[in-house]
């Protein structure tokens, strides 16, 4: 009888782990992520090559997908975005604690990365660099809009202590 229920535990444990990694393999390589899994190279969508855009569109878009080419393969995931004086920004919370990043292993990769990044808002692809901002006074005004638009209590202090990482989307080549 033990051995019968230590079979069904086994079983109800490994259909939920066997399914979960399964999903995910099949996300890794697609074009963006799902709602639960990264995903691979953002392919679709045009590729905007004009001027810098006016990015307070985005103050009204809660969530872009955000792809990550180096370490290789390329990777995605949803993520939020800020805007935040013409400037575009991306934020990475619980960073001080050891779940957090792994949780948020993406923000390791951006800080440890060549910086390189491709954001898709609404269908349309920008590549960008992805600068990770430790101090100084622009953290006001992007904590400010965090605070604003997802709530919270974040500030500039939560950043210097590395517990929040900021990130902003400057435009590729530009020397931040």
């Amino acid at each position: 009888m033990l051995r019968l229920i230590l079979q069904l535990i086994g079983i109800a444990v490994l259909i939920p782990v066997v399914a979960y990694f399964t999903l995910r393999m099949e996300n890794r390589n697609a074009d963006g992520p799902s709602i639960v899994f990264p995903g691979g190279e953002l392919v679709s969508g045009e590729l905007y090559t004009g001027p810098e855009p006016d990015w307070s569109f985005t103050r009204d878009i809660q969530l872009v997908e955000l792809e990550l080419t180096n370490p290789p393969p390329p990777s995605s995931r949803l993520i939020f975005i800020l805007e935040s004086e013409g400037k575009l920004y991306v934020v990475s919370g619980y960073m001080g604690t050891t779940l957090g990043r792994i949780w948020k292993h993406w923000a390791v990769d951006a800080d440890e990365g060549d910086g390189m990044a491709v954001v898709r808002i609404d269908g349309v692809r920008y590549e960008r660099q992805i600068v990770r901002i430790r101090e100084g006074e622009v953290l006001d005004g992007v904590t400010a809009a965090l605070r604003e638009k997802y709530g919270g209590n974040s500030s500039r202090e939560s950043v210097e202590s590395g517990n929040l990482w900021v990130f902003e989307l400057a435009p590729r080549g530009m020397n931040v």
